[in-house]
């Protein structure tokens, strides 16, 4: 079983770690199915969020009584004090545990530091202090923030979106992590969704000995393939190689990678999705998302305000309203039966 160490931190994990954003989207019982049957096959760090509904309450309903042989990570997007203290407070009381192993700041516009004025790196060093948590990380979409987070000298792990249509950019921060001693967390290592062998993806990943993948899991099925990774790890032969070259010729570029941060839309308009969609409906089964209720919401698009809201918050710096009219094009044309999918 590959293992991988969290920088300074210390901690070990496989080379698997479970992202626990996707349970709450499935039910307690099931969630707690899938969470114990992770634990139970190997897997011993679990990565959630205060702003994932009810995520970090199915993490504590289901391992509460393992707590010591797991590692937890959480996140809270708080913006002052008072906020990052009741969303440490609430995790704590969620997770049904007296501290979080990393408590994350949650994809910041910019990185905390102590005497920038909103007192949050210091709140972080108090509740270390009160052994509350026991390392301070940071997550982001942000190529600038990130590295000021590792220059910093501040943060014990960076979790950034790394999967194989990563730029040279992206690799530079896995190499700078490991020259500070500081963790690496990759997130979206499907990007996703968008890619689709998992087999692949881990095969690619695995090149890079500091960085730890948390996968999002909802469903057994995907379990079961990350579960078998521990003991048959994937390698990057000429067969998965072929699909990592096939999918970045697709894929790298300015696509929607589905983070979600430009929401919510005042026209409704789902974005995260809607901005993906011609990409979504030919590498995944495209019938559910050609349904009268994919329709209506497609259509939604042709509401848009153009008040570039969308447009100023998406950490890729993507051109969101013209992906939107893009896709919604591409998507007509699909039902009109013009293009083939």
């Amino acid at each position: 079983m590959k293992t991988v160490t969290l920088g300074s931190t210390g901690i070990v994990s496989p080379k698997n770690a479970f992202g626990a954003l996707p349970i709450q989207r499935v039910s307690v019982e099931y969630a707690a199915k899938l969470l114990r049957r992770a634990y139970e096959a190997g897997f011993t760090l679990f990565d959630t969020a205060n702003m994932y509904s009810d995520s970090e309450k199915k993490i504590g309903v289901a391992l509460h009584d393992v707590r010591d042989k797991i590692t937890i990570t959480t996140k809270t997007g708080a913006l002052d004090v008072d906020t990052f203290w009741a969303h440490l407070h609430n995790s704590l009381r969620m997770l049904q545990t007296d501290h979080v192993d990393i408590l994350q700041f949650h994809n910041p516009a910019f990185c905390p530091k102590p005497g920038d004025g909103t007192g949050l790196y210091e709140a972080a060093l108090e509740a270390k202090a009160q052994g509350k948590i026991l390392h301070i990380g940071i997550t982001n979409h942000r190529l600038t923030v990130a590295h000021e987070a590792i220059e910093s000298g501040l943060y014990e792990t960076l979790q950034f979106p790394f999967n194989y249509l990563a730029t040279e950019k992206d690799i530079e921060l896995t190499r700078l992590c490991r020259e500070h001693n500081m963790g690496f967390i990759a997130m979206k290592a499907l990007s996703g969704g968008l890619l689709n062998n998992a087999a692949a993806c881990y095969a690619w990943l695995d090149q890079y000995d500091n960085v730890l993948p948390i996968w999002g899991v909802q469903r057994e099925s995907e379990l079961e393939q990350f579960i078998s990774f521990m003991t048959d790890p994937p390698v990057l032969n000429e067969e998965l190689a072929a699909v990592v070259e096939k999918d970045r010729a697709e894929l790298v570029g300015s696509f929607c990678r589905g983070c979600g941060y430009c929401m919510p839309c005042p026209m409704d308009i789902e974005i995260n999705n809607c901005a993906r969609m011609s990409q979504l409906i030919r590498r995944a089964p495209s019938a559910p998302y050609l349904t009268p209720a994919w329709q209506e919401k497609m259509l939604l698009i042709e509401q848009c305000l153009h008040c570039d809201s969308c447009k100023s918050k998406c950490p890729y710096g993507l051109d969101t309203p013209t992906l939107l009219q893009e896709n919604l094009a591409d998507y007509k044309r699909i039902l009109a039966g013009e293009v083939q999918i």
